[in-house]
């Protein structure tokens, strides 16, 4: 049983909003007969309100995650089955949006496809369990953008002129790339709010949410570099580097050197994977670098949440 202790903190760290953490230990499954009381709740309340900081709460940091799970879902389920999430998963706080863009991709390898369909499902995993934890607090599904916003990466690395467009749903070689553009970008993703979350369940559930993410990222790193994709998706690592908004090169292309060696884990010299701030994230989704960027990009009216702001 948790101490009464643990489980106000569990409480203060859980919402966004005091009237929110009743609904988020619900949803997280702690909240039963016996585990935690009225009273305990508006104890908590009193404590947060006393000890705020300047530090997203858990669930703000859970809800940004979510706003990036909404857009990876929505890119597989379109590519693996031709159509989006179902609208039951797209409702919460903040303005709904819908979908530009996205169609199946016409998969000439069954292998491939069952690829797509295997992470679709787990991305689509991602969001139902989000939002479950999240309980009244999780946000909707933001206005995504899978058409202007791929054309502009695309053209912003080279990738393709001015002029042309990059439809990433065309081909098995575009899905690829285009897949590369969110994967490596969610795992630096949740390595970089790691340190933002105390609470061990919520910590252990984003490190096996990390754990997916980085397994996908190897398939998609893993088939680019077989089917000699190297050059166009070196270049967007050099775009997300640029984009991110910080000198350390935090990206790295699948070869190295001029003999086209396989780069199919980027990790730092101690082979750990890097981390990025929300913000930087941001910059990349926004697909503009700088800071006090709210929308653009994947995300046209930007995010829902706290952390919307690059």
């Amino acid at each position: 049983m948790f101490k009464k202790s643990l489980l106000v903190d569990m409480i203060n760290r859980s919402s966004e909003t005091p009237a929110d953490r009743r609904n988020f230990l619900r949803g997280m499954g702690l909240l039963s007969a016996g585990t935690v009381g009225a009273g305990l709740v508006g104890t908590a309340a009193v404590q947060s309100a006393s000890a705020a900081t300047t530090a997203p709460s858990e669930a703000s940091v859970l809800n940004f995650a979510l706003n990036l799970e909404y857009l990876e879902a929505e890119f597989y389920c379109y590519a693996a089955y031709g159509h989006g999430l179902a609208d039951a998963l797209a409702t919460g706080t903040g303005t709904q949006g819908g979908v530009t863009g996205g169609h199946r991709v016409p998969f000439k390898s069954k292998a491939m496809r069952y690829y797509a369909e295997e992470i679709a499902n787990d991305e689509i995993a991602h969001v139902k369990f989000l939002r479950g934890a999240l309980g009244s607090s999780a946000v909707s599904r933001p206005a995504i953008n899978l058409q202007d916003s791929f054309t502009a990466a695309a053209v912003a690395a080279g990738v393709i002129d001015q002029g042309q467009t990059f439809d990433p749903f065309s081909s098995e070689a575009f899905f690829l790339l285009g897949a590369y553009l969110f994967e490596d970008v969610g795992v630096t993703a949740y390595k970089g709010a790691a340190p933002l979350i105390s609470t061990p369940a919520y910590l252990e559930a984003a490190a096996g949410i990390l754990a997916v993410e980085a397994y996908h990222s190897g398939i998609v790193r893993t088939l680019l570099y077989e089917n000699d994709l190297s050059e166009p998706t070196n270049l967007i690592s050099d775009a997300r580097d640029s984009l991110d908004g910080t000198t350390r090169d935090k990206d790295q292309g699948i070869t190295v050197g001029s003999g086209g060696r396989a780069n199919l884990v980027p990790t730092d010299s101690d082979g750990i994977a890097f981390s990025r701030s929300p913000q930087e994230v941001l910059n990349i989704v926004y697909l503009t670098p700088g800071s006090g960027v709210t929308q653009g990009g994947f995300y046209p009216a930007g995010l829902n949440g706290e952390i919307a702001t690059s």
